[in-house]
């Protein structure tokens, strides 16, 4: 009683069919596909993780100075 046999999905299978046609099935099907493959590849530019996360955003420097991204309070002497 809790699995169901292939008869049970080819019907439910048939009434989607019929409900919603093949064109309409095959249309959601290409636009499922196509954010799949464009997630892949979003995930391939942004690095994929083979990489540290540190050692894709190099430190900027400026005339040999290096640029601290971290604000320090100044004292006033």
């Amino acid at each position: 009683m809790g699995s169901f046999s292939i008869w049970h999905w080819l019907i439910v299978l048939v009434i989607v069919m019929l409900v919603f046609g093949t064109k309409k099935l095959r249309n959601v099907g290409q636009d499922l596909g196509g954010a799949v493959k464009g997630f892949k590849d979003g995930m391939k530019e942004a690095g994929g993780g083979d990489k540290p996360a540190d050692a894709a955003q190099p430190t900027q420097q400026v005339g040999g100075q290096t640029i601290d991204v971290e604000v320090q309070e100044k004292t006033k002497s």
